[in-house]
Parts: C-alpha cells; structure tokens; sequence
C-alpha cells in the first residue's frame, strides 16, 4: 500500500508544503510553522513536484 510522500525524516506531506508555498507562504514563514523541516527540504518538494 502506498502513502502521500512527506518530507524526509518527519510526517508532513508534501503536497500540504506545496499547497502553502503555491498560497504565498514564504520559506521563512514555513520552516517557523514546521521547525523539522529546511529550506532545504522545501527545494526538494518543489523538485518533486516539477517531475
């Protein structure tokens, strides 16, 4: 059975990342929220999601 991916290391999916950056956030505001995650791993997201 297959999930959402998430960040490496943590539980938050990477499309609720995308979701939040395509809103506005900014990396700044977003690794305040998640302090698990760098910016970084939001790079990646975005690499995922350019596949």
């Amino acid at each position: 059975m297959m999930g959402k991916p998430c960040v490496k290391g943590t539980r938050i999916p990477v499309y609720l990342l995308l979701e939040k950056m395509a809103a506005g956030e900014t990396s700044e505001q977003l690794v305040a929220a998640y302090p698990q995650i760098t910016v970084e791993d939001l790079r990646a997201c975005l690499e995922y999601a350019a596949v």
